[in-house]
């Protein structure tokens, strides 16, 4: 258990000290997070109930849907209660059990989306093979792959955090469970654990961002001796991940990798990633794709007819 002296529970300063600011923030963050639950749960359905979207990638489709449900929810539910509490407080058992849950999807997120980038890398390169290469068998060994990768980051992560003593103060500028806040309320010296922690997240990501550069290097090259109708069909395709990832990465990137200026800004690149961005990934999929807008529409209409 993580040592500590007399914090007990940690409180939440949020987005803003005006009541007029979070009541606003209230409504617009309550519709994000049921625009985010019913836009992924309809890719989910969609994926599930359709025939014609049986391939690989939209087995993928379907688990980072999935995986942005639980990132979402997460962080949002407490998150938008808050915004309507005069005293925003999590115990320091909650605190760490969000912040696992945080960086296991988080974690499982990016070895999806490298995933994906493989997924697409086989299909464009070698696409006479590509459904003997991504077999069932396969799909289900990269997302397990995906799955234990998260957790693994994630225990890493909170293992670190187990031998630090929290003496006080126990106020945090910020409104949800994040690691580099709960460092600074550490009282001993954090600097050798943050360096591990930051090299763990750090590898993560850049082994992952790398895998992904060299998916498309490899794309890129393949398509040079394509004819341009070709080349414009596969690049279509990856359109939609690709802007999936730099959604991703980037405010994760402007976060833990820069120097820490403002929380402010900080906390307001948080709320993109981790609030923002699960919203975005059902829109881009589903307007970047053909297949995927037809059978939503078949599937809504059947939902319609027996209603």
């Amino acid at each position: 258990m993580i040592q500590t002296s007399n914090v007990t529970e940690f409180i939440f300063l949020g987005l803003s000290p005006k009541q007029e600011v979070q009541r606003v923030c209230f409504v617009v963050f309550l519709f994000v997070y049921v625009a985010t639950m019913l836009g992924n749960s309809l890719i989910v359905l969609t994926i599930k109930a359709s025939k014609s979207l049986g391939s690989p990638m939209y087995f993928f489709l379907s688990q980072l849907s999935f995986v942005e449900i639980c990132y979402s929810s997460t962080t949002s539910p407490k998150f938008i209660v808050d915004l309507l509490a005069e005293r925003k407080t999590i115990s320091l058992e909650g605190y760490i059990t969000q912040l696992f849950f945080i960086h296991f999807f988080g974690g499982t997120e990016i070895f999806l989306l490298t995933v994906m980038a493989y997924d697409r890398c086989v299909a464009i390169c070698k696409p006479l093979h590509y459904m003997t290469i991504m077999s069932q068998q396969m799909c289900g060994l990269l997302l397990g792959v995906a799955w234990v990768g998260g957790f693994l980051h994630s225990i890493a992560q909170i293992l670190l955090m187990f031998r630090l003593p929290f003496c006080g103060p126990n106020v945090i500028d910020h409104y949800f469970c994040d690691l580099p806040p709960l460092l600074e309320l550490a009282c001993t010296d954090t600097y050798f654990i943050g360096q591990l922690i930051a090299v763990n997240g750090g590898s993560l990501s850049l082994i992952s961002f790398g895998v992904l550069l060299a998916s498309y290097v490899v794309i890129l090259v393949h398509l040079r001796g394509c004819s341009k109708e070709g080349r414009q069909k596969a690049l279509s395709t990856c359109a939609s991940h690709i802007t999936v990832v730099a959604l991703f990465f980037g405010p994760c990137v402007f976060i833990y990798v820069r120097p820490s200026t403002t929380l402010t800004t900080d906390k307001m690149a948080a709320i993109f990633y981790t609030v923002i961005t699960p919203l975005l990934n059902p829109v881009i999929y589903s307007l970047r794709n053909a297949e995927v807008k037809i059978a939503m529409k078949k599937l809504i209409g059947k939902k319609l007819q027996v209603g």
